[in-house]
């Protein structure tokens, strides 16, 4: 094909693609259609051949084009054409083409100048042209011939109105020489879709045929019914010459010699013909090729930010030499241990926002899962009573005990504290698996290295079930010290005579609140403050509702919102107990209940109160703050085991006294048991553990991991790893090369600015009057056209080529009058170079 502007251009094009490519995508230019519109046998498609190249379309008087042809133009390696209507066929010579679309078009409209709005799609490959579509339209004409419909004129608009109004579309308004350029319908059409004239170029063609002493100068200088464009004159190959054989860069000399030699167009022909109007059209194709590159640039610079920092650490460890190797190992080392660090200490700048890191973890181990489960093996009451009585009745032995005997209390306080090993245990078992857990979430960032990452997890997952170990035999000689001495003189136990002195308070106590006494008003000191749904309100009286809930020492008390200004409710805390209540599958929430001991009513009608949360997690931390409050869990028994046992034993009062007074003696010893272990477990674990696993990381790891073998093979990646670098190596690079790529394409190629407004008005005044066609299209009604406007000027310069690029808004002529008899060359227009 003979475009050379296009030649031009594919290099430019075909190094994008390259450049996407490599990188695994696709470079979408979308570059704009090129519709050819004008009157019957105006030289349409003589244009359009000219600008690709190629002698292949119909030629003949009359209406030739009689249904659109929609050519698709494909590079590819090889140069043949296909048709739609003819899939699988390839057409390697353009003569045939041009017989197969004659014959298509004859299938659809027949042989007796017949039209159709059915498009012909042709497909051109070759490597000489762009992904490019032209459009190839029937010609505008008044009368009906042959089998015609009567409203031709209508159809052939509303099928050209199809194409030429997507804003995407170049339009080619061609009107022959010899014609009344204020009668162009081409230029009427292309003013509705294009008002400001951004997209439309003229085309004044036959330029050879017009008679002796006359010309289109001032059409071509844009003075009369001026473009924003201007207009650019063509000579076609005559049907002689068509007939003749005579090939398109023969016409082409021909024309520039036309150009040249004739006395009104020799000023301009730099500016005129095929040649040029090929470069007019390149031109536009380079802005918007220029229009899309800034947008290509910040995808790829994003691109390749997002990769740099992973690009320069597969360069630093990518190397073969044994000491890069082991600085990596080092560095790696040092990483984890601080990111260890940070887990668990919660320093740094890096904070976790989604779940609670291992740190936090353990602290709600410390002062919400260890009382928890310290209250949950918490003593029953009746059992204990039974125990207590067995224990004095079996001290006494056959004589009846006048003193409440010591060792009775002792024995039962002792039993006690065994039952604190399983709790204590339990909390260290729970901070070694979040121990695990927090290394290995710091492993997973040694991935690249798997054999490295397994030796570290080994060593240290070792060193923390040693120390493991440890804690548990420091944990039960705690348990064991607290046995081998049961101290009564501690300041806050409080004695025989203050256990009588209670034993007697309690009874007056219970005994006024029977004769309906008030009860004492409650703590102020807050626990717990936060929103629980009660689940159990009927539907009747609204359903589960959510209140914020306020927990202090004394009470539960629930408001409307967290203003806590209106009060619904204050339940007192005592003879209160909390039990689970299975998660309904109906429901997404996770719910509790709070119950009296002495089957009394809780809140209202309820004998139990139902309160939900969304997680387990806030179920847990409730329960937890309610022991701290003195709310403990409902203890579980056998049926009929322990209730029959305590039943069948009735003791006198005597004994009554005795039991109770042991039983405070016992629950003051182990409310300071329950403290100091609740203290010493967290600082145990601490010293052992915690802080001994941080201190083994950073001083022992590295030269454990040294000593196991082969410290070089640890830093072997892992083959998926291997393909990752090499994928991020490659496209990294890629991507580089691709910005280069567009930087010397913004730098090799220029865009020209688009021409300013010109005084179009005499579009508006002639044909303004429009009627709807069928297919809803503003159709001209024909009028007499209004006379020319006086020339103004006769040595205006030509309009610049086409371009994309934003208006000017300066429309005054800056060009100075001189005779027209004197004819001057026009400077040609400047383009401007996009600034990077």
């Amino acid at each position: 094909m003979g475009n050379r502007g296009m030649e031009e251009l594919i290099p430019l094009v075909n190094r994008l693609h390259d450049a996407f490519s490599a990188i695994g995508q696709s470079c979408n230019l979308d570059l704009p259609q090129i519709a050819v519109v004008g009157g019957q046998s105006a030289g349409k498609s003589s244009v359009l051949e000219n600008f690709v190249g190629r002698d292949f379309l119909p030629r003949g008087s009359g209406i030739v084009t009689r249904r659109p042809l929609v050519l698709q133009l494909i590079s590819a390696a090889t140069e043949y054409a296909e048709f739609l209507h003819c899939k699988g066929k390839k057409f390697t010579d353009f003569d045939e083409i041009r017989r197969e679309i004659e014959a298509e078009t004859d299938r659809v409209t027949g042989s007796n100048k017949g039209i159709s709005s059915i498009p012909i799609n042709l497909r051109v490959y070759s490597p000489n042209v762009l992904n490019l579509t032209l459009i190839d339209l029937p010609g505008i004409t008044k009368v009906p011939v042959g089998d015609q419909p009567p409203d031709i004129e209508y159809q052939i608009r509303d099928m050209i109105m199809q194409f030429i109004c997507k804003e995407n579309c170049l339009i080619l308004a061609v009107t022959p020489a010899n014609m009344d350029l204020a009668n162009s319908d081409a230029l009427k059409l292309a003013k509705d879709v294009d008002p400001q004239g951004q997209r439309t170029i003229g085309v004044i063609t036959k330029l050879d045929l017009m008679d002796k002493g006359t010309d289109v100068r001032d059409v071509l200088e844009n003075r009369l019914l001026p473009l924003r464009r201007g207009y650019i004159g063509v000579v076609n190959r005559s049907q002689k010459d068509i007939d003749g054989k005579k090939d398109i860069s023969a016409a082409l000399a021909a024309e520039r010699r036309f150009f040249k030699s004739h006395p009104a167009y020799r000023h301009m022909a730099d500016c005129m013909g095929t040649a040029y109007l090929q470069r007019v059209l390149n031109q536009q194709l380079t802005n918007h090729i220029r229009d899309t590159l800034p947008a290509f640039r910040s995808q790829l610079q994003g691109q390749l930010l997002s990769l740099d920092k992973e690009a320069k650490e597969y360069k630093f460890l990518n190397s073969d030499d044994p000491s890069r190797k082991t600085k990596a190992l080092m560095q790696l080392i040092q990483h984890f241990g601080l990111d260890f660090e940070k887990r668990i200490e919660g320093s740094g700048d890096q904070v976790e926002t989604v779940e609670l890191s291992g740190g936090a973890k353990i602290n709600r181990i410390f002062h919400e899962r260890f009382p928890f489960e310290l209250v949950k093996m918490e003593f029953d009451e009746k059992e204990l009573r039974r125990e207590i009585s067995y224990a004095i009745i079996n001290i006494h032995g056959i004589r009846t005990g006048l003193f409440t005997p010591d060792m009775a209390f002792e024995a039962i306080v002792k039993k006690q504290i065994v039952k604190l090993k399983v709790p204590c245990l339990k909390c260290v078992d729970m901070v070694i698996q979040e121990l695990i857990n927090t290394v290995q979430q710091c492993t997973n960032k040694l991935e690249t290295f798997p054999k490295l990452r397994e030796e570290t997890e080994r060593i240290v997952t070792t060193h923390i079930r040693q120390r493991e170990s440890q804690a548990k035999d420091q944990v039960l000689l705690s348990l064991e010290i607290q046995l081998s001495y049961i101290n009564t003189n501690h300041e806050d136990f409080i004695g025989f005579a203050n256990a009588q002195q209670k034993t007697n308070q309690t009874t007056i106590k219970a005994s006024a609140v029977n004769q309906g006494a008030a009860p004492p008003p409650p703590s102020q000191i807050v626990i717990r403050k936060g929103w629980l749904t009660v689940n159990n309100i009927s539907l009747i009286k609204g359903g589960a509702r959510e209140y914020w809930f306020v927990l202090t020492a004394e009470s539960l008390s629930w408001f409307k919102d967290d203003e806590e200004k209106e009060k619904k409710y204050m339940l007192l805390l005592d003879n209160l107990k909390v039990r689970d209540i299975e998660k309904s599958f109906m429901s997404s929430k996770h719910v509790f209940a709070i119950f009296n001991t002495e089957q009394r009513n809780v809140y209202k009608d309820y004998r139990h109160l139902e309160l939900a949360c969304d997680t387990q997690e806030e179920v847990d931390s409730w329960k937890a703050s309610l022991l701290r409050a003195g709310v403990y869990p409902e203890k579980t028994t056998v049926d009929g085991e322990s209730s029959s046992q305590a039943e069948s034993f009735s003791m006198d009062p005597q004994l009554e006294r005795q039991v109770e007074t042991i039983r405070n003696l016992v629950d003051s010893y182990m409310t300071i048991v329950y403290k100091s272990i609740r203290d010493l477990m967290p600082k145990t674990i601490m010293h052992l553990v915690i802080s001994n696993v941080k201190e083994f990381i950073h001083s022992e790891l590295l030269a454990l991991l040294y000593s196991s073998g082969d410290h070089v093979s640890l830093m072997d990646e892992s083959p998926e790893q291997a393909l990752r670098r090499d994928e991020v190596l490659r496209t990294h690079a890629a991507l580089k090369e691709a910005l280069n790529i567009i930087t010397d394409i913004s730098t090799s190629t220029i865009s020209t600015p688009l021409p300013p407004p010109v005084d179009n008005s005499w579009l508006h005044g002639s044909s303004t009057l429009h009627r709807r066609s069928p297919l809803g299209y503003s159709v001209p009604k024909k009028h007499p056209a209004p006379a020319a406007p006086p020339p103004t000027n006769r040595s205006e310069p030509p309009t610049p080529p086409l371009s994309n690029s934003t208006d000017t808004t300066n429309t005054s002529s800056r060009s100075k009058r001189i005779p027209p008899s004197v004819p001057r060359r026009q400077p040609p227009a400047v383009p401007t170079q996009e600034t990077h």
